[in-house]
Parts: C-alpha cells; structure tokens; sequence
C-alpha cells in the first residue's frame, strides 16, 4: 500500500476498535477503496458481525430492509417501525454477547438524504456509552459533496474519522509496480524508468488504471519479445488504445491531465530526465 492506503487503513482501524459512529472513507473509481475494506474484513476478529450494503441508488430512501438482510435477519413483511425494533433487538442482542456489530455501505455517494437520515436514526441505538452500531461509509468524492449539504449537517457532525484517498504519486507508482512484478516472481527490472513514468503520466496514479496498462505492455512486450518494457511499448499501447480501441482513452487518460503534478503528457525521449 502506499502512504495513503497506509494511513486510510489505519484510521479504518482505529474506528473500529474505538466503536466509532460513523466511518468515512472516500477516493475516486479505481485507487484502492474496495481493496481496503476487503483487507478490513480478512482480519477483523470472530467477535466482529459485519454486514455489508452494495446496491445502492438514489431512488433509496429506507436502508433497513438491506441492512437486516446484510446480517441475515428476518424482514420479509415487517413494517418500518417492526424492522427499527427488530434491529435494535438484534443489536442489543450482539451486545449482550461482547460483539461489535460494524455495517459497511459501499458506493455511498449513491445514497439520498432520507437514506442517510435513516442511518443516523440507527446509530442512535446505545447501550450507556458504547455506540452498538458501526457504520463505515465507502464511496466516491461525491460522498464528500453529500456530507457537506446543510441539511445533513447532524449526520456529518457524528463522523468520527475520515480520510480521502488520492492517487499515487509519480515515486509510488514505480513501487507500485516493483511490488506487483515481485509478487508475481520477478526480481529483475522489466519496466525502465522512462516507462515507468510515462505510466504514472497516462494513468494519473490510479492503480486500477496503472494494472490495466502495465498488463496490455507486457502483452505487446511479449509479442515483440522485448527483453524490457520501455516507453516505446508503453506509447504504442497509449496510441493503439487511442485510435483502435473500442473504450478509447476511458481507462488511460492520455488525451489530458488530471493534476499539475503529473505535467504534460509528452512523450519522454531516452534522453531526457523524467518528471518524478
């Protein structure tokens, strides 16, 4: 993980052993949130119940019917006020046990207002101090824009903890690389340093996007029987994808540029130092 993933991990980790309210982790398509919360799990301990909610749209005004179904309670008929009393029953339940009950809401930028409202109803749910119900919030940077309207000012006054992934910067995206080939089994050097920038350029340093191409250059490498993928293979993929391709540039921007630290998009010449 790089420094930011480092850092959004453990303040996810923090919030759960400190029984937070309200967990927010936000970062645009493709940088890590999912991975994140998939690490999260594998090492959450047995006395933790988690409850994750995937489908979530607009049109969603009332999470509980899906949030008894994450923890595979019965809801199936109950009325609204019968699925807030048994939930709550549940909770109190899980508490009598020493469990912590954690709810995950992936793609939570999708979420209303009234849906969020009907989290922070839920989060009400206490037992003395301790907070029987936790729930991380994971979604795009809307999710920020959503938190800040006015009148969800009562639920963004309950978050606890909260962290914004960006993308990897130019250095990172190098080791990014290293770690993956090394995991793969390869020790040596495969990407040159000029590709290797030229990749954190196109790719603006999301790692979804730096896996999709560094995969289609060991392709076009392996075709070419190049000993190195240098940035000649790297533009060839960027062009190919360009002109050919059925996405176009949708995974690789190579058409603009997303942040000044990346720079211009020229092609870097063997020559030349490359911007890191």
């Amino acid at each position: 993980m790089g420094k930011r993933h480092s850092l959004a991990y453990t303040m996810l980790e923090y919030a759960i052993v400190n029984r937070a309210g309200f967990t927010v982790i936000c970062g645009d398509i493709g940088c890590g949130k999912t991975t994140l919360i998939r690490r999260l799990l594998n090492e959450l301990e047995d006395e933790v119940k988690v409850g994750v909610v995937t489908n979530t749209h607009p049109n969603l005004t009332d999470l509980t019917e899906w949030i008894m179904l994450a923890f595979d309670q019965p809801y199936d008929g109950l009325s609204p006020i019968a699925r807030y009393d048994a939930f709550q029953r549940f909770l109190i339940s899980e508490y009598g046990k020493n469990h912590r009950v954690v709810l995950i809401v992936d793609e939570a930028q999708n979420l209303s207002s009234a849906a969020m409202e009907s989290l922070r109803m839920l989060s009400n749910i206490n037992a003395d101090k301790d907070q029987l119900l936790q729930v991380v919030l994971v979604g795009q940077p809307q999710l920020r824009d959503l938190l800040r309207r006015p009148e969800l000012q009562q639920f963004a006054q309950r978050v606890a903890a909260d962290f914004f992934i960006s993308p990897l910067n130019s250095v990172e995206v190098g080791d990014y690389i290293e770690h993956r080939l090394k995991v793969a089994g390869r020790e040596r050097q495969l990407f040159s340093p000029f590709a290797t920038a030229k990749i954190a350029k196109a790719t603006h340093g999301i790692p979804r996007s730096i896996n999709i191409l560094c995969d289609m250059a060991l392709v076009y490498g392996f075709a070419a029987e190049a000993r190195v993928i240098d940035v000649e293979v790297v533009d060839e993929v960027l062009h190919d994808r360009s002109e050919y391709g059925v996405l176009g540039d949708t995974n690789v921007n190579v058409g603009q540029t997303r942040d000044s630290q990346w720079g211009d998009n020229s092609v870097s010449k063997p020559s030349d130092t490359p911007k890191v």
